[in-house]
Order: C-alpha cells, then structure tokens, then sequence
C-alpha cells in the first residue's frame, strides 16, 4: 500500500493534520499526530522521507514512494536520521568559555553570547582590520542558509575571509567542470542511468556512499548494461562489475589518457561531436598519444590488457555514463583527474543524450547548492565570480552596498588554518562544520584553532571543534527548520518544519540575523522566513550559471523539485544539461591536455605502503550525527585498517590485531581487518572518527594547486603490530569490532532498504 496515497500535504501547507479522522494504515502509526512531508539530511541523494511527528516530537520516519528519485527507498543512515532530533546530547543553550582559554565552558544568555561576539568582533576588526575575522560555513545547510553565510561574511562584517567545507569534498569536481564544460553541475539526471549501455565509475563507491543510486544501476544492468569500475578496493559495486580495475591509488590520470590512447588508435572518437561542439582537442589528442597502455599498466598496477579493455567497452558504447566522486577528486591533481573523465567523455560525444554523460556525485546533502550560494572564496551567488566586474556591481546592487563594499576573494578554508596559525585571521564565527575532524593533518589545526582571539561555533552538538570554542551558539537541526536543498543532480527541492528547536536552540538564519543587527547591518538582514530569504536568492542568481530565478516553494512542491538552471517561472527546469550547448559564451566544451603527476607522497624504504581513507555506508563526513545513532554506531563503533591478507601475513598480523599505522604527520592504533578485496600495496582507514580515532592524524595536508583540495587519498604509510590496544578501546566491546569488521564484508550492494526499517 502507498503511504503517499492517504498521507499527503495540502497545497501550500507544509504537514497535514490528523486530528480528525486520521487513516490508520498501520497499528504504529494510531498515536502519530502528523506525517511531514521532507528530504534525508545526509548525501547528496536527498532522498524523500516523512517524519513522523508526535505530541509535538519527531518519533519516526517512512519513505515517501511519490519522489521520483528514491521510490520508497531509504539507506540504513535515512531510516535512523531522525533519531539526532530528540538525542540528549542537543545543544539546548549558548555556552562561554570563562576564565580565560583555560576555562571551562559556561551556560551563558543568549544576549550576553551575542552581545559579546559582537563586541569582540568589532574590536579585533578595529585592531588588525575587517579580514582578521573569517567565515567558515558548511553544505549540510539549506540554499537560504548557505546563501545567508556567504552575505552575512562580505555585508555584516566586511571579510573576505569567508568559505566553507565543500572545499574538503567537491571543489576539484568544480575546478574540473568549469575547466572542461562551464557549467560545475552534473551532466545528467540520475533517472538517465538505465538508458546506458555502459557505467564507468572510478574512485565512486556508490554501493556504500550513495546506496540508493545502485537501484537505478540494477535496472541498467537488466537491460544488459556493463559496469567498469576502477578502484583500489573492491567495492559493493566492484563485485558484480564486468570489468574491475584496481589501481594504484593517485594513478587515475595515467589510466585515464591510456583508455584515452586506445579510443584515438582504434578509431573510436567520436569526430562529427568533437569538429561541432568543442575546442582543444589536437593538444589533448597528442598528449594522450604519450601514454600506450603497456607503460601506463605498470604505473597503475594493472595488465595492459585490463585498460586496452575497458577503453573498449566504453569507446564502442552508444552511450556511456562516466561517475566520479571523492576516490578521484581527494588528491594534489584531483582537477586534473577530472579534466581527464571529461577528455574522454567528450571525445566519444557521450553528453547530452539520455544514457550519456558525465557526473560528479555529490558527497555531503546540499554540497551543489552550498557551492552555488556564493559562501566560497572566490565566488558570488548563482556560481558568479567575485573578481568579474560585472557581477561585482550586480550583486552590490541586491544587496544595496556600494561595489566597492564588497570585499574581494579571501582563503579557502584550507589556507585559512594557516593565516590562524600566524595569527593573520584573528577570529572565526564557523557553522555546520569539524575540521578538527575533516581537515588532514590534525595537529596543526588545533594549533591554529587554539591561537584565535575568538572562536565562534554554531552547531547541535558539541562536536570535536566546538570542544574548542570560545563561545557555543546551539543551533537547529534539518527537521526543526524550512528551506530548500539541492541534490547531486542539480534538482532544487524543499525540507519542511516538523517541530520546534529544543530548550533555548534557535534557528541558524535567525541567530546569523540577530547577530548581524548587533552588527550595525540588521537592515540588510531583516528576514522573517526561510522563504524571505529564497526569495532573495531567485533575484542574485538571476541571469547566473545557476539561475534559480524561475523556481519557487510551489513550483518544488508541483513538480518534485526542479532542476536549475530555471530562468523564469513558466520554464520546466533543465534535467539534462548540455543537449544543445556547452556553458562556455560560444557553447563549446573544452578538452586540456592532462600530463600524469605522480602523488606528492609515494612508498619508500620507511613508509612501503599507501594510505587511503574514505567512507563507510553506516556514517556521515565526521561522523558528528551518525556516531550518536545507536544501530550505525554498533554497525561500525570504531575505525579500522584494512589490508590484504599478503600483506596482514607479511606483517605477522591476525584479523583483529591491533595495528599501528605511521606517516610522516603522526600515527593511531586501529584493529586490523584482513580481507582479499584491497590491493596489497594499500590500507584503507574509515575517516568518521574524532580525537584520537581520527584517521586525518595521518592524511597529507598537500593541495591541489588550483581549488586547494588536501590529497586525503594517497600518501606513504607504515603498519605494525602494536604492542597493546590503544587507552580508548576500553570504551567499546571487543565483539562489536568484530561484527564491524562481519558487516564490511557482508555490506550489501543493491539499492533499497539496506538498514531497519523504522515504523
């Protein structure tokens, strides 16, 4: 029976009340009071769920079977993110650090919190100028907020220090499209998939990252679709692949200009596509002419045979989906990995057709729309340039300042640390972030965090980064506020209020405003809605690469979100990109020639083995919400080391052992997990741990020169048998590492329900 055919939302109305008459399809729901109709708020995915609301309390979650994107179907993290709503770990009133940086936090007014960082603010700007006080937002935010930050950084406090988390996830996948298509959306729709004859993903565990894509794969694969995925380990998808290959970690390039080479000699490019509708394909041609399989096999790791193989299969396609994700991006030349998927779709003509093209998939809830809103470094809303003149003067005049107000490009949050550090950036006011986490080379950023003036943190939790602030603002989780959120497809859709911030929790945009009256600037932040805000949005993105102009709330709820860019209001949205042009001025895509970089870090006598990290399917980024979910807590209730058995045996170490892994920022000790599905040459450590488990203790700092991306993929590492389990293993049953390490090889592949359900 469809939920969705007795439990729907009225026009204009955000829940339905049951009060009278309530349906009772099934003996759970008898006592719930309202079904909200709103999105998962995890991965890009963006899945659609009810919440289940009770006496005034979010009680449970059913998925929503009208959404054309998950049908019904949610992940083991969906089916529990309800669960962080009424957890008691909720930051329910400010905090202040008294006495000092020494001092313990303290429950403070929400004046006296305010009125301080205000004061503050004010003083060290006054002291050592507007930039000494940054901005460090996040993407796990609705568009209205992401948008707020970005506006909230150049308007209220003048800095142009002002970016956010995505740095750490998509801004090589964005250097990457705009090189190559002039547009940083994905190409196509996720509902293009079963159209493809063949998938090629490389460094995309979509399996365990984006569960619910692998039902759209299953239907591919039932109409006779192949699968090539490249990977150094064997992921869920990997298992069923009919071509695997496991590269060396960091040899993505290389691999990719030798498929390259063998589409150009066996004569499967597409000409007609490439004379009509790009430039630069003669340089791109002769450098990738450079790269015959035979000595590429041998910097990959793989047989000649493999590549000459899949260039093959994905040359001769009719059409072809090329995915990527942060398996490919996450390293010094992640752009130019890109640049590289991009050569060879293009070269085979694989855009703008159902079934082919190019996509990115997005890693955290709203990372497309929190990259469009103008809160990164470089950029203005709608994906405008912060140094192009014209769009200076546009977005002055909406947000009624002079141009000359606005402030120019600052740091990416990865410089940033550094300017801490040196004690250039003096202050930071951060929201929906944890680099004490997500950034490499732990140490050195709580250092940096430690040497500010004044650090601000807006979250839910006390996360390991709020630990060290100087003031605590609890803000709201997704459930407790509206606004809009946009997928890994580019589609824009809509979170609904299901229930009231607990205690003295406040609404984000609401605390952000607040504090900018205090400012001096309340006039240019006088909202009274999340839709106050969009409406705002619409008009700076208007005319933009990301033109949100034509969508609103109703045209969200009417067709199931709509995909910018969208530039009136009676236009349908765009799907599929790149059917008629490129987002270049003359319409033409551009190849660049991509010359293979070794990684800053390779193996030698004293570290012989490669470090990756990545996700695992029962967490989130940080781990911040999802390491307080009881069921994906025991699932997975610490970080391990994966290695080969070869490996495992060299080493004199047993499935369990406690291993202690080194690099050259610092080392951890982890349980071993010994598997056949990872190269022998590589580890592998699950990056959602705090403090001691973080496995960004080792990770290398190195940037991707051109968007300042940290190599989290690839550097030189050690292992060892430790001589005892380190002091935190005490905290946790020596049998859930093990059902950690049953359920990793046991992980399911298919999409759907792959957790509880949850009624």
């Amino acid at each position: 029976m469809s939920l969705d055919k007795h439990f729907f939302t009225p026009e204009g109305t955000d829940t339905y009340d049951f009060s009278e008459g309530k349906p009772t399809p099934w003996q759970s729901n008898q006592e719930v009071d309202r079904y909200v109709p709103t999105h998962c708020c995890y991965c890009g995915v963006q899945c659609a769920m009810y919440l289940k609301v009770a006496a005034g309390k979010v009680v449970g979650v059913e998925p929503r079977y009208d959404f054309p994107y998950n049908h019904g179907m949610l992940c083991p993290k969906g089916t529990t993110a309800y669960q962080t709503v009424n957890h008691p770990d909720r930051l329910t009133h400010p905090l202040m650090r008294r006495g000092g940086k020494g001092g313990a936090l303290e429950r403070a007014s929400w004046d006296e919190a305010l009125d301080t960082i205000a004061r503050r603010f004010r003083e060290i700007q006054a002291a050592h100028g507007n930039d000494a006080v940054a901005v460090y937002s996040g993407s796990s935010m609705t568009n209205e907020k992401c948008y707020l930050m970005g506006k909230f950084a150049r308007v209220a406090l003048g800095t142009r220090h002002c970016d956010y988390n995505g740095r750490l996830c998509m801004s090589s996948a964005t250097g990457a499209n705009e090189l190559s298509l002039g547009i940083d959306r994905a190409a196509n729709p996720v509902s293009d998939l079963p159209h493809a004859d063949v998938v090629f993903a490389i460094g995309a565990n979509i399996g365990e990252c984006f569960p619910i894509i692998t039902s759209y794969l299953w239907q591919a694969r039932d109409r006779g679709c192949k699968l090539i995925v490249a990977d150094p380990r064997q992921t869920p998808i990997a298992r069923t692949a009919d071509l695997y290959l496991p590269l060396r970690p960091g040899t993505d390039s290389a691999l990719l200009n030798a498929m390259l080479y063998v589409i150009i000699t066996e004569g499967m490019v597409d000409e007609e596509f490439i004379r009509a509708r790009t430039s630069g394909w003669e340089e791109t041609k002769a450098e990738a002419l450079k790269y015959p399989p035979e000595p590429v096999a041998r910097v990959c790791g793989l047989k000649p045979e493999t590549i000459v193989a899949a260039a093959r299969l994905y040359g001769q396609a009719k059409a072809a989906l090329l995915y990527t994700a942060r398996g490919l991006e996450h390293q010094s030349k992640g752009v130019d990995n890109g640049v590289a998927c991009a050569n060879l779709a293009l070269a085979t003509g694989n855009f703008g057709r159902p079934g082919a093209g190019y996509m990115t998939l997005t890693g955290q809830g709203n990372g497309q729309g929190g990259r469009e809103m103008g809160q990164k470094a470089s950029q203005l809303p709608g994906e405008r340039e912060i140094e192009n003149q014209e769009d200076r003067e546009y977005i002055a005049s909406v947000w009624g300042i002079a141009e000359p107000e606005l402030p120019h490009a600052g740091y990416p949050a990865t410089l940033m640390i550094p300017a801490m550090e040196r004690q250039e950036i003096r202050a930071c006011f951060m929201i929906c972030s944890n680099p004490l986490v997500s950034l490499p080379d732990q140490h050195t950023v709580e250092r940096a965090l430690r040497r500010l003036d004044l650090f601000v943190v807006t979250d839910f939790f006390l996360s390991e980064t709020a630990e060290l602030a100087d003031i605590v603002l609890p803000g709201n989780v997704w459930a407790e506020d509206g606004g809009t959120s946009t997928n890994l497809e580019g589609r824009v859709i809509k979170y609904n209020r299901a229930v009231d911030p607990p205690g003295e929790a406040r609404l984000d945009w609401e605390i952000v405003c607040d504090l900018a009256r205090r400012l001096g600037k309340g006039h240019a932040f006088d909202y009274h809605s999340q839709r106050d805000i969009f409406e705002e949005v619409r008009v700076a993105t208007k005319g933009a690469r990301a033109d949100y102009y034509g969508i609103t709330y109703e045209k969200i709820n009417a067709q199931n979100g709509v995909f910018w860019p969208c530039p009136t209001e009676d236009h349908p949205g765009t799907p599929r990109l790149y059917e008629d042009r490129f987002g270049f001025p003359d319409g033409k895509a551009r190849f660049h020639p991509i010359t293979y970089l070794p990684p800053a870090e390779e193996p030698d006598a004293t570290y012989p083995l490669v470090l990756t990290t990545g996700r695992v399917i029962y967490h989130y980024l940080s781990g911040n919400q999802t390491r307080r979910t009881p069921f994906l807590l025991e699932q997975a209730p610490c970080p391990w080391v994966e290695m080969h058995e070869r490996t495992a045996e060299r080493l004199g170490i047993a499935e369990g052992d406690w291993v202690t892994v080194r690099t050259r920022r610092g080392e951890m000790t982890v349980p071993a997990l010994v598997i056949r599905t990872i190269r022998p040459d590589t580890i592998f450590i699950p990056y959602h741990y705090g403090h001691t488990q973080a496995a960004n203790i080792l990770t290398n700092p190195v940037l991707e020169p051109m968007n300042k991306i940290p190599e989290y993929k690839v550097c030189a590492a050690a292992a060892s048998k430790a001589e005892q389990p380190p002091a935190w293993a005490k905290d946790f049953d020596p049998a859930l590492l093990k059902l950690a390490g049953r359920n990793r090889r046991a992980l399911p592949s298919a999409g759907g329900r792959v957790g509880p359900r949850v009624r």
